[in-house]
């Protein structure tokens, strides 16, 4: 029934993009509008409270708890975990905005600052530092935590609707409820992965444009989805195991090398003193960056930027939180917690000092107009940093790479995921499953990318955040009462057992003395 109901929502979604692309932009646009300007508090204070939530559960009395059986251990090695969770979680995303997104804000700044000015390159690396840091991967650990403790500790479905048992009982999880919760799910996901695809052909052909001259035209990008789709879908039929771990170990490395490349080769010393201000800046300001709103000056940054993205994670969490409690299994709470929320989020801080802080140097000092480019074409931002570095173009090809094994490897978890969620919660879904989702994706964002109506159906996905949101608060107060209740449980035998060992030795004891008496 999830399947059905959500293919047949899917399609229409895409006949309206492809027959009215203009209509749905401007419905998704208003509706879209709609929930940031009344429900603008509500995201803020939501996603702070996952961050809360998140660091509560790893230090409180839960975070001994395993994801799964007590004797499990991990199933994946500590790097090939990481490395699987960042390409699902935003990988692509800091290769595409790790120049552009500083650059936007240095010219066009939050909290009435002037653009071009020393203080707007220090409010820009602050918010591109709180927009791909903490808050972020909060989103992702709330939601990847439940699933992960249902299904390998309490031996529930794949699914989200399970997770709200304890909260609202087997009878309406079961039913219509339920049904609506994974179906709502489903639709987020594949909304969010065929906008991603269609976007994510749009950059690669941008970088082939760069290196090749390969112009930027629908036939292109036609043939570029093509490629793209088989890569994938051959990963995804090899296995959680091979396919999506072996070209994660892979994105990872490369990520690495291109990073090291431009740290070293880059304005070096410019870059640690950048990142140094930077995460001081948010660490000092977290609070208030958090819960920033714009009432009386009626100010549209934070719903540009802020919100937009807040929206966006919270869109994304169904796909990436099923896909790293997939992977999560035989970890502690804490350990679990840790992983997805601070490393993820230090890696993310690093690389916008190195590009970011590359960037501002080029733009505020060696007088090369990047933040001119980056207002005409945002896929350029990369590339034209790259060419200002010795190796420049060998490295451009190397990001561009590196773009296209992201891509490959977002594709391969969603068709993973999208079967697991289409399955009844299987958590290794059939190939022909995964195919049949793969090939049904890469069809949607060729039809919409032809059609123009490939804004609409990404605004529409967002638009969708706000009741996942209280699904996502939903789902953590549901954790927190199947923790407590085991707790319970657990300090309840603890106790018995006590009573029986203090009653075993006082048999002891009073046998012993009995024997004494008798002698």
């Amino acid at each position: 029934m999830v399947f059905r109901i959500s293919l047949v929502i899917i399609l229409l979604f895409v006949l309206w993009g492809a027959i009215a692309p203009d209509q749905l932009s401007a419905v998704a646009d208003r509706t879209f509008a709609f929930s940031i300007g009344n429900f603008g508090w509500f995201y803020l204070l939501s996603t702070l409270m996952f961050l809360v939530f998140a660091l509560y559960m790893a230090f409180s009395r839960f975070g001994k708890v395993k994801l799964g059986d007590d004797d499990d251990e991990p199933e994946y090695s500590n790097i090939s975990w990481f490395a699987m969770l960042f390409s699902a979680g935003m990988g692509i995303g800091l290769v595409f905005w790790g120049v552009a997104e500083p650059l936007s804000h240095y010219m066009s700044p939050p909290e009435g600052a002037t653009g071009g000015t020393v203080e707007s390159a220090r409010l820009a690396m602050r918010y591109a530092f709180f927009h791909w840091g903490l808050h972020p991967w909060a989103v992702y650990t709330v939601i990847s935590l439940s699933l992960a403790y249902f299904q390998f500790r309490k031996g529930y479905k794949g699914l989200i609707s399970p997770t709200f048992i304890p909260l609202l009982g087997s009878r309406l999880v079961e039913g219509g409820v339920g049904k609506a919760i994974d179906t709502l799910a489903v639709i987020a996901t594949a909304f969010g992965v065929a906008t991603s695809l269609g976007l994510g052909t749009l950059q690669i052909n941008g970088g082939l444009n760069h290196l090749f001259g390969l112009p930027m035209s629908v036939t292109a990008q036609v043939g570029i989805i093509v490629i793209v789709t088989v890569l994938f879908l051959l990963s995804a039929t090899t296995g959680l195991d091979k396919g999506i771990r072996m070209i994660s170990n892979a994105n990872l490395l490369i990520a690495v090398i291109l990073l090291l490349f431009v740290l070293l080769m880059g304005p070096t010393s410019f870059i640690f003193d950048t990142f140094t201000l930077s995460l001081g800046g948010y660490l000092q300001n977290l609070i208030e960056m958090s819960l920033r709103l714009t009432p009386f000056t009626k100010g549209t940054w934070v719903g540009s930027w802020t919100l937009f993205y807040w929206a966006w994670w919270i869109a994304w969490a169904p796909f990436v939180g099923t896909f790293i409690a997939r992977v999560s299994k035989g970890r502690t709470i804490k350990e679990f917690v840790l992983g997805v929320l601070l490393i993820p989020s230090a890696f993310g801080f690093v690389w916008f000092a190195v590009f970011g802080g590359t960037g501002l140097q080029l733009e505020m000092f060696d007088h090369v107009e990047l933040a001119k480019a980056v207002q005409e074409d945002v896929t350029s931002a990369l590339f034209l940093t790259l060419e200002e570095l010795p190796l420049g173009t060998i490295i451009a090809g190397i990001a561009t790479l590196l773009i296209i094994t992201f891509f490959v490897t977002s594709a391969d978890s969603a068709t993973f995921v999208l079967g697991m969620l289409s399955s009844d919660g299987n958590l290794n879904p059939t190939n022909k499953v995964k195919i049949t989702w793969g090939i049904l994706q890469s069809s949607i964002a060729l039809v919409l990318l032809i059609s123009g109506g490939l804004n609409g159906l990404q605004t529409a996905s967002i638009a969708a955040a706000l009741p996942f949101a209280v699904i996502l608060i939903g789902m953590c107060v549901s954790l927190h009462k199947a923790l407590s209740e085991e707790d319970k449980l657990l300090k309840k035998r603890e106790r018995q057992q006590r009573i029986r060992l203090q009653k075993l030795l006082e048999r002891e004891t009073a046998s012993e003395e009995s024997s004494q008496v008798k002698v």
